[in-house]
C-alpha cells in the first residue's frame, strides 16, 4: 500500500510542474497551449547538454529552465501575442505547429536515441517494503518545495494578487492600474522554466528523447481540464488524480478476473487510463472538478 502511494506521488511530481504552468498560461491568455509539453522535452536536451559540457546536474537544469523560460517568453511575444488578434483557435493550431517544429528541430539536432544523463548509480532508499531511488526522492522533494512556493506566491504576495485578478477578469485588472503585460511575460517566463524543470527531472530516469512531451501531452492535459483550466493549484491536484489511475491501471492484479493466479496490464495502458479520464471529465465535469470557468476552443 505504501509503495503504491510512492509511485502514485513520483507520478505526480512528472506531472505536476508542467500542468501547474500549462493551466498559469492559460488563466492569462486564455488558449490551450500544446507546444507547452515540448518546452519540457526541449528543457531535458538542454540539461543534458549544459551537464555534458561539464556543469554540475544542479546548475545545468537552472540554466536550462532560464533558457528555456527567455524561449517562451519570446515564443509569447513574436507568435502567441500576434496570433490570439485571431481567436484562440487559431491560437492554439499555431501552437501545435510549434510543437511539431520544435520536435523536428531537436530530431535533427539530436538525433531520435534516448540520451541518458551521466549520473552516478545508487542503490535505492528502501524503507521497510517501500523502494524509492534517490533520483525520484529529489524530483519529488524538489517538487514538493516549489509548489510550497508557489502556492505563498499566489496567495501571499502582491504578484500573486495581480495574477489571481488578471485570470478573473483581465480588463477590470488592467483598469485598476495593474500592468497586465509585465505579469503576462512573467507568467509566460515561469511557466516555461517550470516545464523545463518537470522535463529534466523526469529525464533524469528515463533519459531525454523527443517523445518526452508526446508522452506528456495527455495526462498533462487531463490533469488541467479536472483542475480547471486556469486554476494552478488545481492542475496539480488533478496531476494527483492522473497518477492515482495509471498507478492504479499498472499494479492492480487482475486475475480474478481472466482466473489466473496474476494478470496486470501492460504499461501501454497508462494511455489509455489518462484518455479515460480526460473523457469522463468533459462528459461530467467540464468546467474541472473546482469549477472553474474553461472557454472551450
Amino acid at each position: 500500500m505504501f509503495q503504491f502511494l510512492i509511485d502514485t506521488l513520483v507520478r505526480t511530481s512528472d506531472l505536476a510542474l508542467v500542468a501547474l504552468g500549462l493551466s498559469m498560461v492559460y488563466g492569462l491568455v486564455k488558449f490551450p497551449n500544446i507546444a507547452h509539453v515540448q518546452y519540457a522535452m526541449l528543457g531535458a536536451y538542454l540539461s543534458y547538454l549544459f551537464h555534458s559540457l561539464g556543469l554540475p546536474m544542479a546548475l545545468a537544469i537552472a540554466v536550462s529552465c532560464c533558457a528555456t523560460g527567455a524561449l517562451t517568453l519570446l515564443m509569447h511575444l513574436l507568435v502567441f501575442r500576434r496570433l490570439l488578434r485571431s481567436g484562440p483557435a487559431i491560437t492554439m493550431i499555431g501552437s501545435l505547429a510549434l510543437a511539431m517544429l520544435v520536435v523536428a528541430v531537436t530530431l535533427g539536432v539530436a538525433g531520435s536515441f534516448p540520451l541518458m544523463y551521466k549520473l552516478p548509480l545508487s542503490a535505492p532508499l528502501v524503507i521497510g517494503e517501500v523502494r524509492i531511488g534517490y533520483t525520484q526522492l529529489y524530483a519529488l522533494g524538489t517538487t514538493v518545495l516549489l509548489l510550497a512556493l508557489f502556492a505563498g506566491l499566489l496567495f501571499y504576495t502582491r504578484t500573486g494578487r495581480a495574477m489571481r485578478a488578471l485570470s478573473s477578469n483581465r480588463a477590470l485588472a488592467a483598469a485598476s492600474g495593474l500592468n497586465a503585460e509585465s505579469i503576462t511575460r512573467l507568467v509566460n517566463f515561469s511557466s516555461g522554466a517550470l516545464a523545463a524543470l518537470g522535463g529534466s527531472m523526469l529525464a533524469m530516469t528515463s533519459g531525454a528523447h523527443v517523445n518526452l512531451g508526446y508522452d506528456m501531452l495527455l495526462p498533462v492535459f487531463a490533469a488541467a481540464i479536472l483542475g480547471g483550466l486556469g486554476n494552478p493549484l488545481g492542475a496539480v491536484a488533478g496531476a494527483f488524480l492522473i497518477a492515482l489511475t495509471e498507478t492504479a491501471v499498472t499494479n492492480l492484479n487482475f486475475g480474478w478476473m481472466v482466473g489466473k493466479t496474476v494478470a496486470f496490464l501492460p504499461v501501454a495502458y497508462i494511455s489509455a487510463a489518462s484518455f479515460l479520464i480526460l473523457l469522463l471529465a468533459l462528459l461530467f465535469k467540464p468546467y474541472g472538478l473546482f469549477d472553474r470557468e474553461v472557454r472551450r476552443v
